[in-house]
């Protein structure tokens, strides 16, 4: 743990408006309590009157009207440039291109300090980003803001080189796209002043959060010290809750560190290119540890010096761990908490789990997780699959029971655990009867996304005890945490991250 008294630096949050708000502008109204910066993207919204928004929105108001070129759906010439002029008229803030928008009759209507001087576009080396931050530099502006495009891992490191770099204050780089998503988090540690967020649902730029999430997960605008970096790796990875669950323990424990939310499509291309990379050590922020999630695990467990025997038995691993050497001397550590989200939250429920029956449905990742988690308690484990030829497999190299998914008889069972995706969309067949349950079992359900699924539904209606996807995340979380920090998680405080009562 690392304590200290300093008030952490902030960011400016800027929201990015992106459809037209409600005739009342209640929306509106509750950004001003969420940000400072309200950007108005003209292109998507059309023309909002200035005087309009400033009786809702407190902040400071920014025009952008982003051109077909760099990603929006903005007008040319010449209706362009007097839409520039007109919102130069009232706007506190323009956002101009710098490839097509500074000419002498908009530099002359925006004054320096109003001036967002822009650039997005594909940048495959550091050299080719200084280039362009050469030609912004040019004109005189407030902030200089250049967004890459990052297609594969290891792209999406070149802002984020340009920002160590420069040591200046006046420019926000990062990469836009699933990929660069995590570098929108970091570019503020490196000296970026602004951080831009959807307002809404819809997001300005592919890979741009929500407002609500990155205060909710991240604890903007506050930028908390942090000198270590952690993340989650997978594909896709930005619905994960990992950050909000592991950044809300570093604030509890007063911890420098920060966890963001690695997209990798490939995971050898992510571990030569991010995790071998020497930028954060350099950058001072070490990778000091990686949570690990579909479709990865196996990938991680090959890919780590050694490895523990759950990440074995489970053949795959959601935890790396970096030696004493530090991440770049290509010692990880492979373990999985996989087992602890399934087996912690029937502990704590109060279930001794010693001679339980119990039945895992799905021989993936997961399922095989899960059954080996209840084995390992003591437990009388079945697992069941729709593909015979895996699910035997699976139980053979665990040493628990086979049984064909047709031939599963649920009440014959105190545990089941589904490990599939069967029942979470609306034409789904269910993973099993609900109504054939012991009214004494407990069901367990690992994914977890908007709400409960169907099964969980139909079981909680029962009246059945049901763990549902966010308390697996939980248990096994507050397991990886502690391996990552060294330190524990309070219960209470990742309840409360993850919306669950914290007396279960």
């Amino acid at each position: 743990m690392n304590p200290t008294t300093d008030e952490p630096r902030t960011a400016t949050l800027v929201a990015s408006l992106t459809e037209a708000p409600s005739a009342s502008g209640d929306e509106v109204r509750s950004l001003s309590e969420l940000a400072d910066c309200l950007e108005v993207r003209a292109d998507l919204v059309g023309d909002v009157a200035v005087e309009w928004l400033r009786e809702r929105f407190a902040g400071d108001l920014l025009y952008t009207l982003r051109s077909e070129a760099e990603g929006g759906r903005g007008t040319v010439e010449p209706e362009r440039r007097a839409a520039l002029l007109s919102a130069a008229a009232g706007y506190d803030l323009v956002d101009l291109e710098a490839d097509r928008d500074l000419g002498r009759t908009v530099l002359d209507a925006v004054e320096p300090r109003r001036r967002v001087v822009s650039w997005h576009g594909r940048a495959r080396n550091l050299k080719v980003l200084q280039g362009r931050l050469r030609q912004v530099s040019g004109v005189e502006a407030r902030l200089y803001k250049l967004v890459t495009e990052a297609r594969d891992s290891g792209d999406e490191l070149v802002p984020l080189e340009l920002l160590l770099g420069a040591g200046r204050a006046d420019i926000a780089a990062f990469s836009m796209g699933a990929v660069g998503a995590w570098t929108r988090l970091v570019g503020p540690r490196l000296g970026a002043p602004w951080i831009y967020g959807a307002a809404g649902p819809l997001a300005a730029a592919p890979g741009q959060p929500s407002i609500e999430r990155l205060r909710v997960d991240y604890g903007l605008p506050k930028l908390h010290r942090a000198s270590r970096l952690f993340g989650v790796v997978g594909h896709p990875a930005a619905h994960s809750l990992s950050p909000r669950l592991h950044n809300a323990g570093y604030r509890d424990r007063r911890e420098e560190a920060l966890y963001v939310a690695f997209d990798a499509p490939n995971f050898e291309t992510f571990w030569r290119e991010i995790v071998s990379s020497d930028f954060f050590d350099r950058a001072g922020l070490p990778l000091s540890g990686l949570s690990v999630t579909a479709p990865h695990k196996a990938a991680a467990l090959a890919a780590a010096s050694e490895a523990g025997p759950l990440a074995r038995g489970t053949q795959g691993a959601n935890t790396l761990l970096p030696g004493r050497n530090g991440a770049t001397s290509r010692r990880w550590r492979a373990e999985s908490t996989d087992p602890e989200g399934v087996t912690g939250p029937l502990r704590r429920g109060g279930m001794d789990l010693r001679d339980r029956e119990a039945v895992v449905i799905g021989a993936g990742g997961a399922g095989r997780a899960a059954a080996l988690g209840l084995a390992v308690a003591g437990a009388r484990v079945a697992l069941a699959n729709r593909t015979e030829s895996t699910g035997r497999a699976a139980a053979e190299s665990l040493g628990v029971t086979f049984v064909p998914l047709e031939e599963v008889k649920p009440g014959d069972f105190d545990i089941v655990v589904n490990a599939t995706s069967l029942g979470h969309r609306a034409d789904d067949p269910l993973p099993c009867d609900p109504a054939a349950l012991r009214a004494s079992a407990v069901a367990v359900e690992l994914v977890y996304g908007g709400g409960p699924t169907r099964w969980s539904r139909a079981l909680s209606a029962r009246g059945l005890v049901v763990v549902d996807g966010r308390e697996v995340l939980l248990h096994q979380g507050l397991a990886q945490f502690e391996a990552m920090t060294g330190g524990p998680l309070p219960f209470e405080v990742g309840a409360a991250a993850l919306g669950l009562e914290s007396t279960r």
